[in-house]
């Protein structure tokens, strides 16, 4: 089934990078996507996955929207957001 989260934090394909290898990383989630410009990551899984994306996210600084997003959120994804530029290269 195709899932997609909107996400906070969100900022480059630096973020992106580090959001496709995390979740592509979840046995059972596969057609990771991230749309940068919308601010959403799409996805295809069961339903059952769904909270263990989330927690993924959240734990990479990319809360879903609605949830909070705090500032050690907001930290981590600057520091995902820098690995996944370097990983990028």
């Amino acid at each position: 089934m195709k899932h997609e989260i909107y996400i906070e934090n969100l900022k480059c394909g630096g973020c992106a990078a580090t959001i496709t290898k995390g979740l592509s990383g979840i046995e059972g989630v596969a057609e990771v996507n991230v749309n940068v410009e919308e601010l959403f990551v799409s996805f295809t899984s069961e339903e059952s996955l769904l909270p263990s994306v989330k927690e993924k996210l959240s734990k990479l600084g990319y809360p879903e929207v609605g949830d909070k997003n705090t500032l050690g959120h907001k930290a981590k994804s600057f520091v995902s957001c820098a690995v996944g530029r370097m990983n990028k290269e």
